[in-house]
């Protein structure tokens, strides 16, 4: 019956209120510098994801173009080309022909041109092997300067025995 008939004074009923009230501001104060973290992470987020995506959208619509183009040249290599020559006049079909033969006699050209290049690393290896042959030819020949005068010699003699 006490706690029933006891009556709070206002004093107290205002420093009650005003405790909670700079509680309550305690905890917003708390609360506030996380929010505002959360707040600029999340806002940073969406805005690194935004330039990601941006990013994949372009690679999408380029490797989009690169399947296009693909599958236009494949097309073109799949049809054949003999169907789809052009028409010449008669006055050009000469002029077609010389141009056919200078064609023939220059791919001849360039692949003789194409085998003296690739045979440009082998030279010094054929340098080396043909100053061998030179000082096996040099070898040959005083050995056969050594037989033709052996050879005189002998033919000398036989002529002296069969003088004699």
């Amino acid at each position: 019956t006490l706690d029933l008939t006891r009556r709070e004074t206002p004093c107290f009923v205002k420093f009650s209120e005003m405790e909670k009230m700079a509680n309550m501001q305690a905890e917003i104060n708390e609360v506030q510098p996380l929010l505002f973290s959360v707040t600029v992470g999340s806002t940073l987020q969406f805005y690194f994801i935004g330039k990601k995506y941006e990013i994949l959208q372009d690679m999408n619509s380029h490797l989009e173009a690169v399947l296009k183009e693909k599958r236009a040249l494949r097309k073109k290599l799949i049809k054949p080309k003999c169907q789809e020559s052009l028409p010449i006049d008669a006055t050009f079909h000469k002029c077609i022909v010389e141009l056919l033969t200078e064609a023939v006699t220059f791919t001849e050209k360039l692949e003789s041109h194409l085998q003296s290049v690739r045979s440009i690393p082998q030279v010094p290896n054929m340098v080396k092997n043909m100053d061998t042959a030179l000082t096996k030819t040099e070898v040959f020949v005083m050995e056969l300067e050594e037989l033709t005068k052996q050879i005189l010699k002998w033919r000398q003699l036989q002529k002296e025995v069969y003088s004699d």
